[in-house]
């Protein structure tokens, strides 16, 4: 049986009504910031930056967003550097970022602005889809050659560790560490996954992700959009092309964007993982890339548990993942090396 969610979870923040209605000064002036559309209207955005109350499709209107708090301040401010980033690296991939700022009436409400896109209400094209996917990762490369990013970007409410990092066995580890012990706070302790966590630092992702990066193997930091499932993608109804938004960006892996593609209960499956492959390659060590995939699932489940306290439904599919690669590479890197 499938717990329900909880009334709280960490990836919304309550705004009063009054300051979604409300259109700010600041709002007003960061409309008068040239871009690629005029945004003449706004359409205000949802937590999960959807589209809503499109009464129009006047192709001028701009969507806004608005959040509040310190953490809402930086989830704002993360998202418009990571899709800035996105958008300079493939422009038709993306809504066009125009600004994020500070209500002048109220410097506890933030906002961000992106122009309006008619979006269907399906997932994108098996074919088209995955082929900008790869092109988005084979042009944005990172600027320094290191794993991270800029700007602190969350996942929701939770922020990820970004600090640049020479490997990406180092980056990942980081990554993982911060998140399982947020998940931890969320949904209280448990013993046996504090073990598995142990293991799966020690001997997991040394074994996994090591090899891409020795034995004359190596792979570049690229630019992912961070949290690419069904609910963060569409298609422009104008265009016909596949839309990303609501992005935490960091520079890593390519196929860590991969991850939630492989949950069964996702529309955006394993055919697009296979589609994508078609224009971006497997890693080698090929043999390890379905391994690599369930490690990088991992902590996008873990993440979906932190956001829901008291459902245990990820958790349980966290420590089964768990389970199953520390079972099968006790010996870790150093076994695989001999």
């Amino acid at each position: 049986m499938v717990e329900s969610a909880p009334d709280v979870i960490w990836d919304e923040i309550d705004v009063p009504e009054k300051w979604i209605q409300f259109v700010d000064d600041n709002v007003v002036a960061s409309m008068s910031i040239p871009t690629p559309t005029r945004h003449a209207n706004l359409e205000y955005l949802s937590p999960w930056s959807q589209l809503l109350d499109a009464d129009s499709r006047d192709p001028d209107q701009a969507g806004r967003r608005v959040t509040q708090n310190d953490t809402g301040k930086g989830m704002l401010s993360g998202e418009f550097v990571s899709m800035t980033s996105l958008y300079n690296a493939v422009p038709d991939l993306a809504p066009v970022p125009i600004a994020w700022g500070t209500y002048a009436l109220d410097q506890n409400v933030h906002f961000f602005l992106c122009s309006f896109v008619d979006m269907t209400d399906d997932i994108p094209d098996l074919e088209l889809f995955p082929a900008k996917v790869a092109e988005l990762h084979q042009k944005a490369i990172s600027p320094n050659g290191k794993y991270g990013f800029p700007a602190p970007t969350y996942q929701g409410q939770i922020p990820q560790a970004v600090a640049w990092k020479d490997s990406w066995e180092e980056f990942f580890s980081a990554l993982l560490k911060r998140i399982l012990a947020i998940e931890e706070t969320s949904q209280g302790p448990d013993a046996e996954m504090k073990q598995l966590t142990e293991a799966l630092i020690k001997k997991v992702v040394p074994r996994l992700l090591r090899p891409l990066e020795t034995g004359g193997r190596h792979i570049q930091p690229r630019l992912v959009h961070g949290n690419m499932w069904d609910g963060n993608t569409s298609t422009d109804i104008e265009t016909n092309l596949p839309k990303i938004f609501d992005a935490t960006c960091i520079y890593a892996h390519n196929e860590v964007e991969l991850a939630p593609w492989r949950p069964l209960r996702h529309k955006i499956g394993k055919p697009y993982i296979k589609a994508y492959h078609r224009y971006f390659p497997i890693s080698p060590p090929e043999e390890d890339h379905d391994d690599r995939l369930t490690l990088y699932c991992l902590r996008f489940n873990a993440v979906s548990s932190a956001l829901y306290p008291g459902n245990l439904r990820f958790r349980r599919l966290v420590v089964e993942d768990m389970r199953n690669l520390v079972e099968k590479f006790p010996g870790g890197y150093e076994e695989w090396e001999k």
